[in-house]
Formats: structure tokens, sequence, C-alpha cells
């Protein structure tokens, strides 16, 4: 990667990359205490080797959606069965979609406020509406408070009535 923005990008990505690490070992700590080993089979990488930022970003926004994909099919998986493993699987679909955030402002141009279109078609998400905010209710989660945004289903919602 090469431009003004070099330095600080760089170092986000290793950072990123550092936490991606950090999950691995947290999933091979579950998949041992569970009593099976862990596979150290590499899953299929997400590079057509080009190495503009927006298509890194984009990139790693899809690698985000598989992981949140992954971590909400654990999540129904051990649902009433196990309350350690939900909280780990809710812990990491929070943190795959803070991540998915980060990803998405980056893609925004300056001075835009809706979300990227990849991150809308990554989720299922219904397209937000411009409406004024109405009060939290279960079951849903506030997109923005402010009153040109409306709310939005979590993304598991959305693939648990698919199936």
């Amino acid at each position: 990667m090469f431009g003004f923005g070099r330095i600080p990008i760089v170092s986000w990505l290793r950072a990123q990359a550092d936490e991606s690490l950090m999950h691995a070992h947290q999933a091979g700590e579950w998949i041992t205490t569970l009593g099976a080993y862990p596979s150290l089979e590499i899953g299929p990488l997400l590079d057509n080797h080009t190495f503009d930022i927006a298509t890194i970003l984009r990139e790693l926004l899809q690698a985000e959606q598989v992981a949140l994909d992954l971590y909400c099919d654990l999540l129904r998986l051990v649902q009433d069965r196990s309350v350690a493993l939900e909280e780990y699987a809710r812990q990491m679909i929070q943190v795959e979609e803070m991540h998915a955030g980060e990803v998405d402002k980056m893609l925004r141009r300056p001075g835009e406020v809706d979300t990227s279109p990849e991150r809308r078609s990554g989720h299922g998400w219904s397209a937000l509406r411009k409406k004024s905010a109405r009060p939290l209710r279960a079951g849903r989660r506030l997109i923005a408070r402010e009153s040109r945004f409306t709310w939005a289903a979590p993304p598991c919602a959305d693939r648990a009535s698919a199936s």
C-alpha cells in the first residue's frame, strides 16, 4: 500500500490481523474445552490481488460478513444448550458488527451519512427509511439516533427467518 495514508492504514490493518489471531486462539480454546482438536486448515482467502484501499476494505467487509454469519450460526446452534457458548457467540457478533461498522465508515465518501451499498447488501437488512426515530423495542437495535434514520433488524434475525 502506498500514498499519504499508508502509515495509519497499515497500522490499523495490522491491529485487525492481531485481533483476528486472538479470535482464532479463543475459538481454539473453546474447541479443546469441548474435547475436540482445532483444524489447522486455512479457509478460502478473499484476495483479488488489487492494492487500492477501497478494494482491500471491500474484501475486509466480506470477511467480516462471513465471520458474522458463522457466529450467528454458532449462536443458533448453542442457544438454550450452553450459556457460556451463547455469551461467547454474542460477544463475537458484537465485535464483528463493530468491525464491519468501522470498515463501512471508511468506505463512505466524506460527508456521506448512509451506510455503504456493500454493508446494506451484505447484511440483508431492510433498507433504512428516512423517518423520525421511534422508541426502542425489544429485539430491535438502534441504527442511528438522528431523526433521519429508523430501525433495522439485527443481522442474525434475518438469517433465522430464512432457515
